[in-house]
């Protein structure tokens, strides 16, 4: 009994002794990783890891301290290295990292960090979307954009962005609605935007003898931005469609807008000539009035007012 209870002994004290060398392993690991923090993350990341596994291997209350020291280090480790790859431009690689951040920060109740990431990611999306649209990658900038705005619904920012991208992308309605967005949200340059991009289709309809919808949406352009242009080109749709009084009316918004413009004498004819070409005997001489001293017109509206 004596033999038998001597090689247990024996085996209890090897096993102890393999325990304190498979612990101060862990240990050591722990410990490189804390030392690489400063110069190399992705290698302390590796040593955390590689104590983790080890502690995690091992039983008794050191074991679990140190198992609830590594999961402390690593969601950190791992947010760290995600904010390098955003400063370097790395965007795809910090998703990536953001992504497993979330996860291990999850898994191992670290929330604040958790927290962390997942706020950062449509800022990061936001930055790739930005240097995509500056390096005329228009396609990838709008792919990029509408992550941060499903993301962040109320970003603004992002909506007038994703909608600067989609016009240059030749999606034309994607970035009305958009722009839309970021015009309720407050963003000044996306009603500029609306205002000449429903110009541009304005002119586009003018020019297919589409009148009824160009003047539709030239009209809607002065909704966000009151356009002399805009205005000049409605009165050239109801001139077609051979609606003068309309075709006046927008001349005179025309001048309004733009009293300096320097075809102002030759609106002013042109009102005058379109009045009297449809009976309204009194604006054609209120407007052939107005040339008297016009280098250009005064003959031609001396002429005229004669015959009224």
């Amino acid at each position: 009994m004596k033999r038998i209870f001597a090689a247990i002994a024996a085996f209890g004290l090897a096993a102890t002794v393999a325990f304190a060398q498979d612990y101060n392993a862990a240990v050591d690991a722990f410990n490189a990783g804390a030392t690489a923090l400063e110069s190399n993350k992705t290698e302390a990341l590796a040593q955390f890891r590689s104590a983790l596994s080890q502690a995690q291997a091992l039983e008794g209350e050191e074991a679990a301290e140190l198992v609830a020291k590594c999961k402390e280090a690593i969601p950190g480790v791992l947010m760290s290295i995600a904010k390098e790859k955003i400063n370097e431009g790395a965007y795809d690689e910090a998703l990536e990292t953001l992504a497993e951040t979330q996860a291990v920060a999850t898994e191992y109740e670290a929330a604040a960090v958790a927290e962390e990431a997942a706020a950062l990611v449509p800022n990061v999306y936001l930055r790739k979307g930005s240097t995509l649209l500056k390096a005329k990658d228009f396609a990838g900038a709008a792919t990029a954009l509408e992550e941060v705005t499903k993301l962040t619904p109320e970003n603004g920012q992002a909506f007038l962005l994703l909608g600067q991208a989609q016009l240059q992308n030749g999606n034309t309605n994607a970035a009305i609605a958009a722009l839309e967005k970021a015009n309720e949200m407050g963003e000044a340059q996306a009603g500029k935007l609306l205002a000449n991009t429903y110009l541009k289709q304005g002119q586009a309809l003018l020019k297919n003898g589409k009148n009824a919808e160009a003047i539709a949406a030239l009209e809607k352009s002065n909704t966000y931005a009151e356009s002399a242009n805009a205005y000049k080109l409605i009165a050239s749709a109801y001139t077609k469609s051979g609606k003068s009084k309309e075709a006046i009316n927008a001349y005179k918004k025309y001048l309004e807008v733009s009293p300096n413009a320097k075809d102002a004498d030759d609106i002013i004819f042109t009102i005058a000539a379109t009045a009297q070409k449809a009976g309204d005997k009194a604006t054609a001489k209120e407007y052939y009035n107005k040339l008297t001293g016009s280098a250009k017109y005064a003959a031609q509206a001396a002429a005229q007012l004669k015959t009224l």
